[in-house]
């Protein structure tokens, strides 16, 4: 009897277990592919599906609320054809419902973190500030299909979310979106729809840079010569940017427009719908020429001026700092663009000011007398000290770029960090607050594929996927400096970027990227899966009609030394998900003939690999090439005794033995930079080798600061204690050597037998005297060291 109970009771048992193996194996389990990635997300299986029955919930008493459930409604309605109705929030069943509410006791979400429980019968997404919601009111779309993104009415659509808990919030406070109107006017409805983009991605300021050299773009009142005069130039849209010719006497001038205050207003209102705050940029003291055409008596020299309709180097039209009129004229602009824009900052530029016109006022010269100042750089920074104490005085913080910090930075100004890290890092330790927007990451002017087969564009290289490995907190700062990196911003200049579509492709999908870097925790972020995910977010780009860009479709080689066999395991990837890649390891361009890479390949000799995207049997773009050197330091160990920068470590410490040589793009990661430093390491063969020659290849690119060593010296070992005589080889290159070439560094030894090998290559030091940087530092750039 006991034995059947027994049996009964397992049997029992295995049916509950199969059960509930049957039930999960039919439960449907919708993809999750959320854009910036969320802090957590647990998927329960099943779904809940919008219908016209379908209520939206809210509380009765909190309008903020009510206007994000009315945006959801509207969208819905536009998509789906029926209205959703919205009811005052009653009792805890809510059923069929969405919930939109207020947790008063949630403050560790912050202003802008949500939660979201989609469950079978109801979705609730509850936030500490309104602004939570909306950023939560994003996942929420990104959880329907993405026809939800569309203009009209879709049939045969099921409006379902996969049942989900979400805990999310921001990384990062300030992630921003920034755009150059100046060089090219652009209408209001593109303006709304760029923002509507920054707010698709959770991002929460518009950078808009409403004056430059080119165009004035916002209606003053007290000045309407800057709506008259400096909105326009003469059209030169048929002639290259860099090579445009002047006004001819008694040109009218055609091109431009600005925005009427009306216009600023309404686009303001736009952006605090979407709880995003626009951050206007009025260009001071340089960048001016536009004003200076209307009003030549601000500046040192008294004219003439005209707007430029085009490239303008060097910079030389500035403002006038030792007449008291131009500040009179700036705060009477700012008083106006204060009452426009209710955000905590106001952008004043400051940067690409070249100070020759002030070196030469008597004027300037006297306030840098009076002032007790050392001299044009000083004057500078008492210029936006003057400015900032104004700011201040009417409630608004001060921010610009970072040569606000050349001759002192004022008080409480922040720092928007573009040439680089440096004045980021500079501005934290002296605990000022900044933002990272460095051109090696965030220069969205910049080509994102190979420039072959892309728009023009200003020049630069960064792709999607360097946009993806930004890190806006750099590992040189300690915790309390790192507390001063607010967040980061993607740029947008216009120089060749004339059209709204052009400035869309050129935004889209790095934007994407960007935004999930100022988001999502550093642990969470994942190349691979972002690529993945990055296929759906293209689907809701097209229901949006965006013009985006598809990336580079360039092959990468990925190599890892097996120093056992004396082989090289070789991976290919690429930014484009799933490619079928054909390539070739003899030099020859590859074709569909040509082997298709499925897995790594084992490669045990000097070889050259060529790879290519083929799509629909043709080649994409071009192919790949690297060259695989096979020598007697390969996998050796390498002790540095200066570490490469953190900007540039290529592959880490293999990157000097790992075979491989580096392109003529000293960011393509194959490069070791050392800003000032020497490169001095020493290279542990693993035993005694008999040694013939030494080489290294090195890198100039004097307009980007990188220079070739002044000497290669190599010393060898076999004990690691005691070092042969220093043999060395000199530069015979000069620094003013224009473009960017390689050059190989070698010294030869005869009879020679070593273990350990001491390798030095002596920086530059500092930029010389003729450089445009002179006395900043030089950079030092090396890819792979050769023993043969």
């Amino acid at each position: 009897m006991k034995i059947k109970i027994k049996i009964n009771k397992i049997l029992l048992l295995l049916a509950g277990i199969t059960a509930m193996i049957s039930c999960r194996k039919d439960a449907t389990f919708l993809p999750v592919n959320i854009i910036p990635e969320p802090v957590s997300v647990e998927e329960q299986g099943g779904y809940f599906e919008i219908s016209p029955s379908t209520k939206i919930l809210v509380p009765g008493d909190n309008d903020d609320i009510q206007d994000i459930a009315g945006m959801f409604a509207q969208r819905m309605a536009t998509v789906s054809g029926f209205t959703l109705p919205t009811e005052k929030i009653k009792d805890k069943r809510n059923d069929h419902g969405i919930i939109f509410k207020l947790l008063p006791g949630a403050d560790t979400l912050g202003d802008e973190g949500y939660l979201l429980k989609v469950k079978r019968k109801n979705v609730e997404l509850s936030a500490y500030r309104p602004a939570g919601l909306f950023r939560g009111l994003q996942t929420i779309y990104q959880l329907l299909p993405p026809e939800v993104y569309g203009d009209k009415p879709v049939k045969n659509i099921k409006w379902r979310m996969p049942r989900v808990n979400i805990y999310d919030k921001p990384e990062y406070s300030w992630r921003g979106m920034h755009l150059d109107v100046s060089r090219h006017f652009f209408p209001k409805e593109f303006i709304k729809r760029y923002i509507d983009l920054i707010a698709m991605h959770k991002m929460n300021v518009f950078h808009w840079h409403l004056t430059d050299d080119n165009g004035w773009r916002i209606e003053i009142d007290k000045y309407p010569k800057l709506t008259e005069i400096a909105a326009w130039h003469v059209d030169r849209s048929d002639e290259p940017w860099r090579e445009v010719t002047p006004p001819k006497p008694g040109e009218k001038a055609t091109y431009g427009g600005f925005y009427t205050k009306d216009d600023i207003r309404e686009i303001v209102q736009y952006a605090a719908d979407r709880y995003i705050t626009i951050l206007p940029e009025i260009e001071m003291p340089g960048h001016t020429s536009e004003v200076l055409a209307a009003y030549p008596e601000l500046s040192c020299t008294g004219g003439p001026f005209y707007v430029q309709p085009g490239s303008y180097w060097p910079n030389v039209a500035i403002f006038c700092a030792g007449n008291d009129e131009t500040f009179e004229f700036l705060e009477n602009v700012l008083d106006e663009i204060i009452e426009l824009f209710p955000g905590e900052y106001i952008h004043i530029g400051g940067d690409e000011a070249t100070k020759t016109n002030w070196k030469h006022c008597k004027k300037c010269q006297k306030r840098i007398k009076d002032e007790g100042l050392k001299d044009e750089n000083e004057l500078q920074s008492w210029f936006v000290k003057k400015i900032e104490k104004y700011l201040i005085s009417k409630g608004k913080r001060l921010i610009g770029w970072d040569e606000i910090l050349e001759g002192g930075l004022a008080p409480e100004a922040t720092v928007m960090s573009w040439r680089g890290f440096e004045g980021g890092i500079e501005s934290a330790r002296q605990g000022h607050d900044v933002v990272m927007s460095p051109t090696s990451h965030c220069y969205f002017d910049y080509y994102q594929a190979n420039p072959d087969f892309e728009p023009e564009a200003i020049g630069g290289f960064t792709t999607l996927k360097k946009v993806y490995s930004f890190e806006p907190t750099p590992p040189v700062l300690n915790a309390d400096e790192a507390k001063h990196i607010l967040g980061g911003q993607g740029n947008v200049w216009t120089e060749f970027i004339a059209t709204p579509e052009h400035a869309e492709y050129m935004s889209v999908p790095r934007m994407t990227a960007l935004a999930e870097v100022l988001w999502t925790p550093k642990e969470k972020r994942n190349w691979p899966d972002f690529r993945k995910r990055l296929e759906e977010q293209f689907k809701r780009f097209d229901a949006m009609g965006v013009n985006y860009s598809k990336g580079s479709f360039a092959v990468e080689f990925i190599t890892e030394y097996d120093k056992a066999n004396n082989r090289f395991i070789v991976k290919m990837e690429t930014e484009q998900l799933n490619p079928v890649i054909h390539y070739t390891l003899d030099g020859t361009v590859p074709d569909t003939t040509s082997p298709v890479y499925d897995q790594p390949l084992e490669i045990d000799t000097t070889s050259t690999i060529r790879a290519a995207i083929f799509v629909d049997g043709k080649m994409k773009e071009t192919f790949s090439e690297r060259t695989i050197v096979f020598h007697k330091a390969l996998g050796a160990a390498v002790k540095y005794k200066n570490k490469p920068d953190f900007r540039y470590p290529g592959q880490g410490e293999i990157t000097l033995i790992d075979g491989l040589k580096g392109s003529k793009n000293h960011r393509d990661g194959y490069w070791q930079g050392f800003e000032g430093d020497d490169l001095d390491v020493v290279v542990d063969l693993g035993k005694v080798e008999e040694i013939h020659r030494v080489s290294a290849t090195f890198y100039q690119r004097q307009k980007s600061w990188i220079f070739l060593p002044v000497r290669f010296m190599v010393s060898y070992s076999e004990d690691g204690k005691n070092f042969s005589r220093i043999k060395s080889t000199a530069n015979d290159v000069s620094p003013k050597k224009d473009g960017n070439f390689i050059k190989e560094f070698a010294v030869d030894f005869v009879n020679a037998k070593a273990r350990y090998l001491k390798i030095k290559a002596t920086n530059l030091g500092v930029c010389p005297e003729w450089h445009r940087g002179a006395g900043g530092k030089a950079w030092l750039f090396v890819d792979e060291i050769v023993v043969e």
